[in-house]
C-alpha cells in the first residue's frame, strides 16, 4: 500500500533477477562541474538524474554554463574554462553536499590572483545547514578566500565575494570529518596559477572518494599527485580540458541494496554497470558480503550474490573506512546474520544527511535488534527469534539510504512500512520499481465474493492444500461484533469499535478461532452475527483499524484469504484474485444445507430474502463496497461443487 507519506513493503520470499544500476551520484556531480571548468566541450553520458544531480546542473545555468540535454541521460556542456559568465548568483543546493563543498571551493577560488571572481550565496534545506562546512572555508581562507557565514559559524549558508588570492604554497584541511572537504580543493586547485600542497590533518577518512576524484580529474587531463594519504598536490599551469565524450559508471552504493538482497534471499541477484575494476571504493561492498559468507561472482561490467550454502549469513567485525555508504547496507544485512555484527571507523555517517549512526541505530531496535552505538561504530545482533518484531514504520530522516537499506528488513518475515519513500529521490528516483523486480514476495490467493458464496470454505481448503496460512475476513468483522456485544459497545459508535478493532486479539488455529483468548463458536457463524458484522464492516475507521492486522497474517510460506474488499484494498498486490460467485439462490440453498447440519433452524425463503438485502446493501455502501476488484478472475460456482472450485482456484493460481 502506497500514500505520498508511506511505502508498504509485503513481507518477502526470495530475490533473483537483474537490475541495471542508475550511474553514480558522485560520479555525475564530479564530472559535470570539471566539464562546466573545462576547455571545450564535453558530452556526458549516463548522468544520474536524481534530486542532487538536478541541482548541480541548475546552479551550472544560472552561472552560465551551456548545458543542454540531448536525451534521457545525455548532457552537453560547453566549458568555461575556469570562469563563469554570470558573476552574481544565488545558488540553492538542497541538502546536496556533492554540489554544495565543490562548488563553494570554485566559486571562491574563481578569478585567481586578480580579484575578477564574483558575488555568489549558496544555502541548501534545514539538513545543509546543519552539516559543517567550517574545515573547509578555514582551508580556502589561508588561499586568501573571502566567505563570510550567513547564518552560523562553520555552517552554511555562506556568501561569497571576490577573493584577492595570495602565493600561499602550502594549505591545510581536516580529513577526519568529510573527504567532501579534499575534494573539493583539489577539484579547485587547477583555477590557481601556481602549485599549492595540500596537507591533511588527521586520518583522512572516506579514501576511496578522493581516489574517485583524482581519477575524475585525470579525464579531464589534471593530475593530482598524492604523497601517502598526507600531502596532495597539483601541478601549476594545470588546466581541465574536455575528454570530449565521459561515461558515469553505474552507482556502487546502489549496487549495495541489490547484492545484499542475492545473500540474504537466495539469489542470484545480478547488478549490471560496475565490476571489481570500477573506480568507486563501495564496490569493496562485495568484499564485505563475502566475508559474511555470501557467494560473489563479477563480470567485466557486472557483479552477482547470492545465499551463502549453508542459507545463512555470518557476523563480521569490519573497518568501513573504504565503504562509508555502502556500510550502511551492512547494518541492516546484519539482521539475517549469525552473531554480533561490528561496523567500525565510520564516524562520517554523524554529518552526513542525517546522524546515521543515531539514526540507523532507532530504527534497528524497531525491529527487535540490540544495538549499541558509539562515535564511531554501531554493533548490531540480529532478535532471537529468525523473524523480525512484527511489522515496524520505519522513519528515513530526509535520508535516501535510510529509505532504501531498510527495504531489506522486509526479508524478516513481517511486512515493512517506509516512512517518506520520495527521499530516495536524491540518488535512484525509481529504487522501489527495480527493488521489486527482483524480489518475490509471500504470494497471496485473494478470494472475494457475496455472502454465502462459498468462498470461506474454498478458501480453507486451497490454503490447507498448499500448506499456505489462511485468513476468513469476514471472521474479523463478525469477531469484532461479537466483541462489542460482550462490551456493552454500540454497532453505530465507529470511534468505540475502531478502538476495540486495534485492542482484540484474534488468532486462527486450524479450524478454530479465538477472541482474546476465548474460543468461539457456533454463534460465530449466526445469522445475527452476520447481520451485525455486516453493519460494522460499513464504517470506514473500522476497516481502517483492522487493516494492519489483516495484512499481519500475511507470512511465509503463503496466504490465501477471503472477504469483499482482499483483492482491492487489503491485498491489491494478490498475485491470485478470484471474484467467487453464485446465484442468490444456490447460495440461500447452501446456508439452509449449512445451517441444518448443525442442527439449527433455518427458512429457505427469509435466507433467500436476507441475501439479497445485504448484496444490494453491500454493493452500495461507500466503505469496501462489494465489486470484482481489477484483475480479477471471475468464479461462478452455481453448477460447482466444493471440490470442483477449489481445483479451479488451485488451477488459476498455478497458472499464475
Amino acid at each position: 500500500m502506497t500514500s505520498d507519506n508511506f511505502l508498504d513493503l509485503p513481507p518477502l520470499l526470495s530475490a533473483r533477477g537483474k537490475v541495471t544500476l542508475p550511474g553514480s551520484k558522485s560520479i555525475s556531480n564530479r564530472v559535470l562541474l570539471l566539464a562546466a571548468l573545462s576547455e571545450g566541450v564535453t558530452e556526458v553520458r549516463d548522468v544520474l538524474l536524481s534530486d542532487d544531480t538536478e541541482r548541480m546542473l541548475d546552479s551550472l545555468q544560472k552561472l552560465g554554463v551551456g548545458i543542454e540535454r540531448l536525451d534521457t541521460h545525455v548532457f552537453r556542456v560547453t566549458g568555461c574554462g575556469g570562469e563563469f559568465p554570470v558573476k552574481d548568483a544565488e545558488l540553492f543546493l538542497g541538502n546536496a553536499g556533492t554540489a554544495f563543498r565543490p562548488l563553494t571551493a570554485v566559486l571562491a577560488l574563481s578569478g585567481g590572483s586578480n580579484g575578477a571572481g564574483g558575488h555568489y550565496t549558496l544555502s541548501g534545506v534545514a539538513r545543509m545547514h546543519e552539516r559543517p562546512i567550517g574545515d573547509l572555508v578555514d582551508a580556502l581562507r589561508q588561499l586568501g578566500a573571502n566567505i563570510d557565514y550567513l547564518g552560523n559559524e562553520g555552517f552554511p549558508p555562506l556568501e561569497i565575494f571576490p577573493a584577492h588570492l595570495d602565493d600561499a604554497a602550502h594549505v591545510s584541511v581536516r580529513g577526519d570529518v568529510s573527504s567532501q572537504f579534499l575534494t573539493a580543493l583539489l577539484m579547485a586547485l587547477p583555477l590557481l596559477d601556481r602549485e599549492v600542497i595540500v596537507e591533511v590533518e588527521g586520518e583522512l577518512i572516506s579514501k576511496p572518494y578522493i581516489e574517485i576524484t583524482m581519477a575524475m580529474m585525470a579525464r579531464f587531463w589534471v593530475v593530482a599527485s598524492r604523497q601517502g594519504w598526507n600531502s596532495f598536490a597539483v601541478a601549476a599551469g594545470s588546466r581541465y580540458k574536455s575528454p570530449e565524450t565521459i561515461y558515469v559508471e553505474g552507482d556502487a552504493s546502489s549496487a549495495s541494496y541489490f547484492l545484499a538482497a542475492g545473500a540474504i534471499g537466495g539469489g542470484p541477484v545480478r547488478v549490471e554497470g560496475v565490476s571489481k575494476d570500477s573506480v568507486q571504493g563501495d564496490v569493496r561492498f562485495a568484499d564485505a558480503l563475502a566475508l559474511m559468507g555470501a557467494q560473489i561472482t563479477m563480470g567485466p561490467n557486472w557483479m552477482e550474490a547470492r545465499a551463502p550454502e549453508g542459507g545463512r549469513l555470518k557476523a563480521i567485525d569490519l573497518d568501513c573506512n573504504h565503504i562509508p555508504d555502502a556500510a550502511m547496507t551492512l547494518a541492516v544485512t546484519a539482521l539475517f546474520a549469525d552473531g554480533t555484527t561490528t561496523l567500525r571507523n565510520i564516524a562520517s555517517w554523524r554529518v552526513k544527511e542525517t546522524d546515521r549512526i543515531h539514526a540507523m541505530a532507532t530504527e534497528l531496535r524497531k525491529v527487535g535488534a540490540t544495538v549499541e552505538e558509539g562515535a564511531d561504530f554501531i554493533r548490531i545482533t540480529p532478535p532471537q527469534s529468525s523473524a523480525l518484531s512484527t511489522q515496524s514504520s520505519i522513519d528515513t530522516y530526509d535520508d535516501h539510504r535510510m529509505a532504501m537499506c531498510f527495504s531489506l528488513a522486509a526479508f524478516g518475515g513481517v511486512g515493512v512500512r517506509i516512512n517518506d519513500p520520495k527521499c530516495v529521490a536524491k540518488t535512484f528516483p525509481d529504487y522501489f520499481s527495480a527493488f521489486a523486480s527482483v524480489t518475490q514476495a509471500v504470494p497471496v490467493i485473494a478470494i472475494d465474493g457475496p455472502s454465502a458464496s462459498g468462498k470461506g470454505t474454498v478458501a480453507g481448503r486451497v490454503a490447507a492444500t498448499l500448506g499456505f496460512h489462511y485468513l476468513d475476513s469476514g471472521a474479523l468483522y463478525r469477531l469484532l461484533a461479537l466483541a462489542a456485544q460482550r462490551d456493552g459497545i454500540a454497532l453505530d459508535d465507529e470511534a468505540a469499535l475502531a478502538g476495540l478493532a486495534g485492542r482484540i486479539d484474534i488468532r486462527f488455529e486450524g479450524s478454530d478461532i479465538w477472541l482474546d483468548g476465548s474460543k468461539v463458536g457456533d454463534e460465530l457463524r449466526s445469522e445475527v452475527t452476520g447481520g451485525y458484522a455486516s453493519q460494522v464492516a460499513a464504517l470506514h475507521s473500522v476497516r481502517a483499524a483492522l487493516l494492519d492486522k489483516q495484512r499481519s497474517f500475511r507470512r511465509a510460506p503463503g496466504l490465501v484469504t477471503d472477504g469483499r474488499d482482499m483483492a482491492s484494498v487489503v491485498f491489491p498486490d494478490a498475485g491470485c484474485k478470484i471474484f467467487l460467485t453464485a446465484s442468490a439462490e444456490a447460495r440461500a440453498d447452501r446456508r439452509y444445507k449449512q445451517l441444518k447440519e448443525k442442527g439449527m433452524g433455518a427458512n429457505i425463503a427469509a435466507l433467500l430474502q436476507d441475501i439479497q438485502a445485504r448484496d444490494e446493501r453491500d454493493s452500495q455502501r461507500s466503505a469496501a463496497p462489494l465489486q470484482q476488484a481489477p484483475g480479477a478472475s471471475l468464479l461462478d460456482t452455481t453448477a460447482l461443487n466444493i471440490e470442483q472450485a477449489v481445483q479451479e482456484v488451485l488451477d488459476r493460481y498455478q497458472a499464475k
